[in-house]
């Protein structure tokens, strides 16, 4: 009589499913997490496993719902669809460890714990390829198969204490066909060399003019973030340096790839921009072009992929 037992298929497909799951998690384990790795390796194989535990968690919670789902059709969809998002989640963060491993051997491979002195630090940020004057606005458009976004950068007259270094509050707003999708403000300060250091931020998104979630915030300090560098002080060809540090949500970095450049966009011709490869581990593979012209700062992005361009239209 056990062959017609209504719940015995849902078990069975269980069974099948924790079978499965550690094999492909252990596909994922290698040898590459050494005694001997740098500290910066040991923190990617950190990650690495953080990953396979939350993508295993998210798992065994599907198969939970799936087992309570009466239609057998759809209890296997059910099943076949968690057990995809688990091998897509896990060559995802197969493909970030690999990116995180590369960026190790750029950056030396050392630990990222920047020494913050608020005492190493000036009031306002003049470094000639970032400077942020405020009051001013700097306005950006970008046109994709979404519709045309309208980007607006404004330096604020406020500042936030953030490790006890006093930085500029920038005010970044993207609306796309006129409704707003984004608001976020980013903390900047510059050091007595004229690094400018990125300390965080609050990035608001918004979706039918909600706020859907904060995703991307951080702010050094907390939960383990750091600061990072966007705009060295005297740039050359080569420097790869972190543009922010906290773990699994705001890993971005940049290479100096070309000075002197001249690029053309909507506010006019600019010479001498600093061109740099901004990237992240968190998303392998997506890259940004970006320029940035002395006197003005960041003139354009582009994405080398899709060669959408994000152009300064207009200062004021």
């Amino acid at each position: 009589m056990l062959t017609h037992d209504p719940f015995r298929w849902p078990l069975a497909l269980c069974a099948a499913a924790f079978l499965c799951a550690p094999s492909v998690v252990a596909a994922q384990d290698d040898d590459d997490c050494e005694e001997d790795a740098t500290p910066c390796e040991k923190t990617a194989c950190a990650l690495r496993t953080a990953s396979q535990h939350e993508a295993q968690d998210d798992f065994w919670i599907g198969v939970a719902n799936c087992i309570n789902v009466s239609s057998r059709r759809e209890a296997v969809a059910c099943f076949r669809e968690n057990a995809q998002a688990l091998s897509a989640a896990m060559d995802l963060l197969a493909e970030q460890f690999e990116a995180r491993d590369d960026l190790c051997e750029l950056l030396g491979g050392g630990r990222y714990d920047p020494r913050i002195d608020p005492r190493d630090f000036v009031k306002g940020v003049t470094n000639p390829f970032f400077p942020l004057v405020p009051g001013q606005t700097k306005v950006f458009e970008k046109v994709s198969d979404e519709g045309t976004e309208r980007i607006e950068v404004t330096t604020t007259h406020d500042t936030k204490l953030i490790l006890g270094v006093e930085c500029l509050v920038v005010q970044d707003t993207v609306s796309l066909e006129g409704e707003l999708i984004e608001d976020t403000e980013d903390y900047f300060a510059q050091d007595r060399s004229g690094n400018v250091w990125y300390f965080g931020e609050l990035a608001m998104n918004f979706e039918d003019g909600e706020l859907t979630d904060l995703d991307g915030s951080w702010r050094a300090g907390v939960d383990g973030a750091r600061p990072g560098i966007v705009m060295k002080a005297a740039p050359a060809v080569g420097n790869v340096y972190r543009q922010e540090f906290l773990v699994n949500e705001a890993e971005d970095a940049a290479r100096v790839t070309a000075l002197g450049r001249t690029v053309s966009v909507p506010f006019g011709t600019l010479k001498g921009c600093v061109e740099t490869l901004d990237f992240s581990p968190l998303e392998p593979g997506h890259l940004e072009r970006k320029f940035f012209a002395p006197g003005v700062g960041l003139v354009l992005e582009i994405n080398p992929e899709t060669g959408e361009r994000s152009e300064l239209i207009a200062v004021f």
